[in-house]
């Protein structure tokens, strides 16, 4: 028979994992709300025609699809139901679907309750996503997401903002070598302006957004199989090397964008972020222009970020980016946003791997009551209970068996003391504390083993 397993791409957590990733969110919403970001959370899923035509095609068909409640052919004619075209098919029949990401939900609820808002309206959201997506190291189809966004104002200084935000998180978690990467949409658009390839913009994002796990030579050679000319890519990717040296290849930039309106404000507005930096300096982050930063999905159109970790990071552990148009697509004009999101599972795979995480022992039972039989139950509860008031995680064992066994239990939960209370410590009116690690033992009453417990630190 075999075991029962969770679906694909989906995991169990225990109490240690749970702990890590506790820690990781407190410092996450901590800096959450000392920039002034309220909490918000959505339903797990939303109406298809919130979600689909945001993402582009890669991230159309990562999107989890619920079928229509009760009967989900009712008033479809036969001829409808096309078995080749699944992505057709799955719209007909489907009216929900789990949410791909925090940020369309987000601007569907800000279009929603635009008459009861007051702008600018900074959120964080810290809630599970899903996407059909191929399992793999640090990739889940059931992942967590903690996001801050602000809308309703273009303002640079909201950029700015971020990167402190990045920057303080990071530093928290005592993450160094955080690299955050920056580019401009506005760059993108302008470049296939100038290179005469505007009709192939989603193109380029899609395939520069694979970067990081493609080598650039299979990239080149698709882009050309797209329509790209060899000049095209050529020019293209010398733009990606001339970008690793932004300081001294700024004067290239500028005469290569001067043909292109929305390529100069692009790079102007990166000069402005960058000039602020070299001013004000970072924590712990380095930040880098990077011109094949491409974030691929379809919403962005100004300032992109990303965030990895040189050493030992599995891909970006955080991103996001300037959005103008998003609440225009639910009937809100002129209301541009920018956010961020930070990948929890990645963030946890990489600070375990460079064994960051505080010790988290102190989380655990400390103290465990033996249990002598039912004529000690009354006087078990309120002892562990007195404990428990005082603030110091304890337990009892609920069955009297053998004191052997029970210590053996205690021992596989690794709880540093268990107390003995008996006939002989009834009489007393001591309590038998014994240290699991030394087996030193001490007769005490309850007071002073509270005394005790609060100024032992956990073997």
């Amino acid at each position: 028979m075999h075991k029962p397993l969770p679906a694909k791409g989906t995991r169990d957590f225990e109490s240690s994992q749970i702990y890590k990733r506790n820690y990781i969110i407190d410092i996450i919403k901590k800096n959450f709300t000392k920039y002034g970001y309220s909490p918000l959370e959505t339903p797990s899923f939303e109406k298809t025609s919130t979600l689909l035509g945001k993402y582009g095609d890669e991230g159309e068909r990562l999107i989890f699809k619920i079928l229509k409640s009760g009967n989900f052919l009712k008033g479809l004619n036969p001829a409808e139901l096309d078995f080749e075209d699944v992505s057709n098919l799955a719209n007909k029949i489907c009216d929900k679907a789990l949410k791909y990401d925090l940020t369309v939900p987000f601007a569907r609820y800000v279009s929603q309750h635009f008459n009861e808002l007051t702008f600018p309206f900074k959120r964080s959201q810290i809630q599970n996503v899903w996407r059909a997506d191929k399992p793999q190291k640090g990739r889940f189809r059931e992942f967590l997401q903690c996001d801050a966004d602000v809308v309703g104002s273009k303002s640079l200084m909201q950029e700015i903002e971020f990167i402190h935000l990045f920057d303080n998180i990071f530093n928290d978690l005592n993450l160094n070598g955080c690299i955050i990467k920056l580019n401009n949409r506005k760059l993108l658009l302008g470049l296939c302006e100038i290179l005469d390839c505007e009709d192939k913009f989603s193109i380029l994002v899609n395939q520069l957004d694979k970067l990081d796990k493609v080598e650039s030579k299979k990239i080149k050679d698709i882009l050309i199989i797209k329509g790209f000319s060899s000049d095209q890519v050529d020019s293209i990717f010398d733009l990606i090397s001339k970008s690793k040296n932004i300081g001294s290849n700024i004067d290239f930039f500028k005469k290569f964008y001067e043909k292109s309106s929305i390529g100069i404000q692009g790079l102007n507005e990166l000069e402005f972020i960058f000039k602020y930096f070299s001013k004000q300096k970072l924590l712990i982050t380095n930040l880098v222009f990077d011109i094949s930063l491409a974030r691929g999905i379809d919403y962005y159109t100004g300032v992109i970020f990303e965030v990895v970790q040189k050493d030992k990071s599995f891909g970006s552990i955080a991103g996001g980016g300037r959005y103008d148009n998003l609440t225009e697509i639910f009937g809100l004009k002129d209301t541009s946003g920018v956010g961020i999101s930070f990948g929890l599972d990645r963030i946890f795979l990489t600070l375990d791997k460079l064994k960051l995480f505080p010790e988290f022992r102190s989380k655990m039972i400390k103290v465990l009551f033996t249990n002598f039989g039912t004529d000690y139950n009354e006087d078990i509860i309120k002892f562990t209970n007195a404990l428990r008031n005082a603030d110091i995680v304890a337990d009892f064992y609920p069955d009297s068996i053998p004191l052997k066994k029970q210590l053996k239990y205690a021992n596989q939960k690794e709880i540093p003391f268990v107390i003995l209370y008996g006939e002989e410590e009834r009489k007393s009116k001591f309590l038998r504390l014994k240290n699991m690690k030394s087996g030193d033992q001490y007769e005490l009453s309850i007071n002073q083993i509270i005394s005790k417990l609060k100024k032992t630190a956990t073997p």
